[in-house]
């Protein structure tokens, strides 16, 4: 396509940036779209790939079609084969009545499977047999369903890595990559950064009834030199924020600063492990690390105490030496609040007076529950609320995270 029908496509869409991979990106979603190709869209979280299987309906002939589009990640292990491919009434607790699912509603038209990486195996199984066939069975059902639906996945998950790791099928990689359409990410994009924010100030702007904010020469080497790990996503809601809270209209690279977060941030430790440092903060966060990593360690431990109450129980002879270092609690009280947590250290033998009190103080104080809980909360506050950032900052699938809240109240 000319560069000035695929600026037509940008405006349509409303896609900012002049650069190459881009350009290129979009050309190749308007020739794939007349075609019934799978497509598989990659770029890291925040880059904009939302936009891209909505051209792909919109050039193709499904445009007068459903267009449907499922962020796989934020769905319950539980109940994702029910919302894709539906379910008949009393096939599992609760399913008081039919459901057509996802692949049905959308029949004759497209579905955007985004975070398609976060599919659980039984659920690729079943995404594999509709690529190949069009067909699947509603859960309860033994009646084979036909359906005539485009797929277009999107992930932020090295897919390759995933096969190797057994995370997801090789199989149903190759078909859902039939054509690959790669986003760059926002450091790659070069003065792409500069329209981006000046599109969203002007937005901000309009939407807060405010004067525009203007970045001054050193603000834009600033803007251009920062990576950006948020893409599109962290520089919109940077502009927002600044837009909003600074009454002086014009950016310099010091206000700038303030709003940029610093790559030498550290992270939750706990899951992530990251290089610690000094300092009251780092003292927590070792606590936080020593306390996750006890788990097992108390797991082993309650099952050594209940060995050895059964055996005094039957009359057995003294226990081996070996089998007597008892671990005896230990109080340590994070900084962040007056709480206590209990944690265990081994001091060697103890009396077998104490072997019932240990087990008993272990099981009543030590709360790595809470402590989860807690970190979860402060990852939702880090993050506004974003599941999906919040997720990706304690290292575990959005999924999880979303099961997580739910059992905790968090909501």
């Amino acid at each position: 396509m000319t560069k000035a029908e695929i600026q037509q496509v940008k405006l349509r869409f409303g896609i900012i940036g002049n650069t190459e991979s881009l350009m290129r990106a979009i050309d190749v979603a308007i020739q794939v779209a007349p075609t019934d190709l799978s497509v598989l869209i990659t770029g890291e979280s925040g880059v904009g790939k939302e936009s891209f299987p909505q051209i792909i309906h919109q050039f193709s002939r499904r445009k007068h079609g459903q267009y449907i589009a499922v962020n796989c990640g934020a769905i319950p292990e539980g109940t994702i084969d029910s919302e894709l491919f539906g379910h008949e009434k009393g096939a599992f607790t609760g399913a008081i009545g039919e459901r057509k699912g996802y692949f049905g509603e959308a029949d004759g038209g497209t579905i955007f499977l985004d975070e398609v990486g976060e599919l659980p195996l039984p659920t690729q199984a079943r995404l594999l047999r509709v690529l190949e066939s069009g067909e699947f069975l509603k859960v309860g059902s033994s009646k084979v369903q036909k359906t005539d639906v485009r797929i277009v996945a999107a992930t932020n998950v090295n897919l390759t890595k995933a096969i190797s790791e057994g995370r997801f099928r090789e199989d149903l990689y190759y078909r859902l990559n039939t054509v690959p359409i790669q986003i760059p990410s926002l450091r790659e994009r070069g003065e792409d950064v500069i329209l981006l924010f000046r599109k969203f100030a002007s937005d901000f702007a309009e939407k807060y009834r405010m004067p525009s904010i203007q970045l001054t020469e050193d603000a834009r080497h600033s803007l251009l030199s920062y990576p950006w790990p948020g893409n599109v996503r962290q520089l919109k809601n940077i502009t927002e924020q600044i837009s909003i809270i600074e009454t002086n209209r014009e950016i310099t690279a010091s206000i700038l600063q303030t709003y940029l977060p610093s790559q030498q941030e550290q992270r939750l430790p706990a899951l992530l492990g990251v290089k610690i440092g000094k300092g009251f903060d780092s003292e927590r966060e070792i606590l936080y690390q020593v306390l996750f990593d006890m788990r097992q360690d108390v797991t082993e431990l309650k099952r050594l105490v209940h060995e050895i109450m059964s055996e005094r129980g039957a009359g057995s002879n003294a226990v081996p030496a070996s089998n007597t270092a008892f671990y005896s609690p230990s109080v340590v009280t994070p900084p962040q609040s007056g709480s206590t947590i209990n944690i265990v250290h081994p001091l060697g033998k103890q009396q077998d007076d104490d072997i019932q009190d240990t087990e008993e103080y272990i099981e009543e104080s030590l709360s790595l529950d809470d402590l989860e809980k807690e970190l979860i909360r402060k990852a939702l506050d880090k993050h506004h609320g974003k599941r999906k950032n919040a997720a990706k900052d304690l290292n575990i699938s959005e999924r999880t995270l979303y099961r997580k809240i739910k059992e905790y109240g968090l909501d």
